[in-house]
């Protein structure tokens, strides 16, 4: 096939800048000169062999015809598509730029661990927002065997969060998007796409079979994902799965760890009693949000949905019937390239061992809880222990790191040395409501306006009363939202 370059543009610009450039050449060292043209070289060469490999073209040099850039690219994307459609798995990617693809992975692990990546067999469960981005950057990354399994086709609403679907692709199977640009990327890898609905039971375990290393559960529905994670823990399979990235909105609280250590993640809490029904209870890697559920709600069920009758297809909420949750696009993402991160570190033999959670403070807690213990004894005119408290050490993580954000009720709201919590009004009972962040100093204020904030007059840097009171009203507020999307 017959290619066509765009002539260079001749303009006085241009040439004023090649004037710039030959000048800028002239001042390096003649080692300097000998280096670039070595590179210069090196990628020349690289040029011809992929031109040659992947467009077919035998001759490095353009063409002389006069041609735009976009007629170019549209060309070369039809090559490509031919060439494509003749390897079949039969034509052999040339080593060198395989290796030149992959040269800053192999910076990073070193030939050896490199080579275990390569060698590397996947299967991803799901190829939704998740699922398509750890795919994708599994292949990026030099994973030559990759299994996708999804039943579902891409839709316009899909395009928000998919890695790699586009206009094109609607009205097509998801792993069949994913196998077309995986096949642009890594033309080299081997990429197995199952249009079929995960189950347990024989064809399950087929669609599981061979020598896999990992499998990645990108599932949305409760039932199914407990069922997939069942199987390759009692199977010995290595299995990292997703929690869930639908409705939240914040990215410095995506983290991973083991199925037991998560918390404020609805699914993860469903997942887990599911687990424990078959005595599982930790051993699987996971990603989820630390976010806490907010006023994001499911879309209501369409009327002719609900004309069908009882519906089980569970969302990331429990009990719910089968509802569009909003998701922001970048959410899915972060969590796929979580999952994708972590297996691909595995998989070269150097694993996160200790991944550290967003708010590893477990200690500080149980101080917080220890020192509001005594507090409320003294309250309560016991000199030993106190009646134990209504709320516990999760409550008291969500307090201080959620609700008063680690920080005092105080402006400038500085983070203590010591932060104490109290009451915010000893008149009523101890509660997330009534519970606040505060300063030993501003402790004496509020211990001196007897235990009612309301009635301190003037707090520590000459704050007045009613200032810090609408700050707390606020947060009361916040309380009692999160309250009730725990409860709902």
């Amino acid at each position: 096939m017959n290619f066509r370059w765009p002539s260079a543009p001749n303009n006085e610009a241009v040439k004023l800048t090649l004037v710039a450039l030959a000048a800028s050449v002239a001042t390096l060292s003649a080692v300097e000169l000998f280096r670039l043209a070595q590179a210069r070289q090196r990628r020349e060469e690289l040029g011809r062999r992929a031109r040659k490999d992947v467009y077919g073209l035998e001759d490095g040099n353009p063409p002389d015809d006069d041609q735009s850039a976009l007629d170019v690219v549209e060309n070369a994307a039809r090559a490509l598509d031919d060439f494509l459609q003749a390897k079949a798995g039969n034509t052999t990617y040339d080593e060198g730029l395989i290796r030149e693809q992959l040269s800053r992975n192999y910076s990073f692990f070193g030939e050896e661990a490199m080579n275990k990546v390569r060698k590397g067999r996947v299967v991803v469960v799901g190829c939704g927002g998740v699922g398509s981005w750890a795919a994708v950057m599994l292949v990026r990354s030099g994973v030559s065997s990759l299994r996708l399994i999804d039943f579902d086709m891409v839709t316009l609403s899909s395009l928000n969060r998919h890695a790699v679907a586009e206009l094109a692709d609607v009205g097509t199977p998801k792993v069949l998007a994913c196998k077309k640009f995986f096949e642009r990327v890594a033309p080299w890898a081997e990429i197995d796409a199952r249009q079929e609905l995960w189950q347990p039971g024989e064809h399950g375990e087929t669609l599981l079979d061979g020598d896999v290393d990992w499998v990645i559960d990108a599932i949305d529905n409760i039932t199914t994902k407990v069922e997939l994670l069942k199987y390759c823990r009692k199977r010995g399979i290595k299995v990292f799965a997703s929690m869930g990235a639908g409705a939240k909105c914040d990215p410095t609280r995506v983290q991973i760890s083991d199925i037991s250590n998560t918390y404020e993640d609805p699914l993860a809490r469903s997942v887990r009693r599911g687990l424990r029904q078959d005595g599982i209870t930790d051993g699987i890697p996971v990603v989820y949000s630390t976010e806490v559920p907010g006023d994001v709600k499911l879309l209501p069920l369409p009327e002719n949905e609900v004309n069908k009758g009882s519906v089980h297809e569970l969302g990331p909420f429990d009990n719910f019937r089968v509802r569009i949750l909003p998701v922001l696009g970048p959410l899915p993402s972060i969590f796929g390239l979580h999952i994708a991160t972590y297996i691909i570190c595995e998989l070269a033999g150097k694993p996160i061992l200790n991944p550290l959670a967003n708010r590893n403070r477990k200690k500080l807690y149980e101080k917080l809880l220890r020192d509001l213990t005594a507090r409320e004894a003294k309250i309560a005119g016991n000199s030993g222990i106190s009646e134990r408290l209504t709320i516990d050490e999760s409550d008291i993580a969500f307090i201080f790191e959620d609700l008063h954000r680690g920080r005092t009720i105080v402006p400038p709201h500085l983070i203590p040395q010591r932060p104490l919590l109290s009451r915010w009004d000893v008149t009523k009972p101890l509660s997330v409501e009534n519970c606040v962040v505060l300063a030993q100093e501003d402790i004496k204020r509020l211990d001196a306006a007897g235990g009612r904030g309301v009635d301190v007059p003037e707090w520590s840097n000459a704050t007045p009363g009613e200032v810090v009171t609408a700050i707390v009203d606020k947060r009361i507020e916040e309380a009692r939202a999160w309250l009730r999307a725990v409860v709902s």
